[in-house]
């Protein structure tokens, strides 16, 4: 049986949108350590598109600058558009149209009583890989960072990266898939074979022969494209829309994060793999449903969970009302015992 995970690097451009959106939430939250957002991003060639809404005593006159600091962040920075030119999004000629509003009264309403800003089904999940994730997107995201960093003091790699790993039952690399931007062709094959580990079945490196193009030039950036690379793979369900794009009561990050501090809690040393699944209700505090699910030895145990936590504790428990969430958008769910109060 053969198992296959993804992974993407910041550089990519829907992770761009979702890093400019946790960005500018972190400056919001700066601002006003209860600001209500909710802000999705689009990026195509030089062109940055913000719509959404924030509500919340913060100033808005510096989005422009914030959208341009997270491009930097990033790595896309003056250097990059030196060195790349037309090949990608160039900072220099970043254009920004903001269509942003504010929060629906109808929405504030309920949460200004502390409850949860929308509805919705969250879904956490851990294992006994490493990480508590599985072993395939472990591997990809392992070698999507080391080549990450790697292009971040280079002159002829990109930042536009994608990983894949395919592994069999055994835990061996069957494939290893790299997608990297390279000015001129440079071998990397024992750079991936010493970041994983071991030597793949296959590598493959760029399987289109050239690749220049890349970010928004290449492509068309939006939040929330790459969840399953963000969350779990194919090892779980998906739950609620984007983490990236929206303050903690809004569920969608609060939520799943809750549900994967869960599942490490309730995953037993000898269960091979554990999910949760909760629901939430728009206007209400208590949640509607919670379910633990584990497997042992093929045999499936499933029992009701009953949580009690309203919004504000559980954004405290994760300290989410601090600006943490482009640490978070950066390193993901697994980084839960980093931002844990």
């Amino acid at each position: 049986m053969l198992k296959t995970a993804e992974a993407v690097s910041l550089g990519h451009p829907d992770k761009i949108s979702d890093y400019i959106s946790s960005y500018i939430l972190d400056r919001m939250i700066e601002m006003d350590t209860s600001v209500k957002y909710a802000v999705e991003v689009m990026v195509k060639d030089n062109t940055v598109i913000l719509g959404g809404e924030i509500a919340g005593n913060v100033d808005l006159t510096n989005i422009t600058e914030y959208v341009k600091s997270a491009l930097r962040e990033i790595g896309y920075d003056g250097r990059y558009a030196t060195i790349w030119g037309e090949y990608a999004i160039n900072i220099n000629k970043v254009n920004v149209i903001n269509l942003i509003g504010v929060q629906s009264p109808d929405i504030n309403r309920g949460v200004q009583s502390g409850a949860w800003g929308d509805q919705g089904m969250f879904v956490g999940y851990a294992c006994n890989g490493p990480d508590n994730i599985n072993t395939e997107l472990y591997l990809a995201r392992k070698l999507n960072r080391a080549l990450y960093d790697l292009a971040r003091n280079s002159d002829n790699l990109g930042l536009d990266i994608k990983t894949q790993i395919t592994i069999d039952e055994r835990g061996k690399i069957n494939t290893a898939i790299v997608a990297i931007p390279m000015l001129k062709k440079q071998d990397l094959e024992q750079f991936i074979i010493d970041t994983l580990g071991q030597t793949p079945a296959e590598i493959i490196v760029n399987g289109t022969g050239i690749y220049t193009y890349h970010s928004s030039v290449a492509d068309c950036g939006v939040t929330g494209r790459k969840l399953a690379c963000d969350f779990y793979s194919t090892a779980s369900p998906i739950g609620g829309g984007s983490p990236w794009t929206k303050d903690a009561t809004k569920a969608d990050l609060t939520l799943n994060m809750y549900a994967r501090y869960l599942a490490l809690e309730n995953l037993g040393r000898n269960d091979d793999e554990c999910w949760v699944y909760l629901s939430s209700c728009i206007g209400r505090k208590l949640l509607p449903s919670g379910l633990i699910k584990t497997i042992r030895d093929g045999v499936i145990t499933e029992r009701n969970l009953f949580c009690i936590h309203p919004p504000r504790e559980l954004i405290k428990l994760f300290g989410l009302d601090r600006p943490i969430y482009t640490h978070l958008c950066r390193n993901g769910l697994q980084s839960l015992n980093v931002v844990k109060s």
